[in-house]
């Protein structure tokens, strides 16, 4: 499970996992804020994933002929962002429900 926290990107999942957490406060705290801190854990997974692939494409550019293979690599690493962004953002949809 770490391995996949730093294969994401140290920056963008420690913001994601930080509006988790501010998911989780405001379910008990500030009930109104609780669709927001999805929203932006949302926001957070799809700007890592688009950065991701761009330096991926712009060194695939740089680079030329590469394999299917490492192609398909990068494409995971670049969707564990988005990932785990929907994950918060279904997480907050689920306990605004439950508020």
């Amino acid at each position: 499970m770490f391995n996949l926290f730093f294969e994401g990107g140290t920056l963008f999942m420690s913001l994601i996992s930080f509006f988790l957490i501010m998911t989780a406060v405001s379910f008990y705290t500030h009930s109104e804020k609780l669709k927001t801190y999805g929203n932006l854990g949302l926001a957070c997974g799809m700007l890592g994933s688009f950065i991701g692939l761009y330096s991926a494409f712009n060194l695939i550019q740089q680079v030329g002929n590469i394999s299917p293979a490492i192609l398909a690599g990068g494409l995971r690493v670049a969707l564990i962002c988005s990932i785990y962004g929907i994950i918060v953002y279904v997480i907050s949809r689920l306990l605004s429900l439950f508020r």
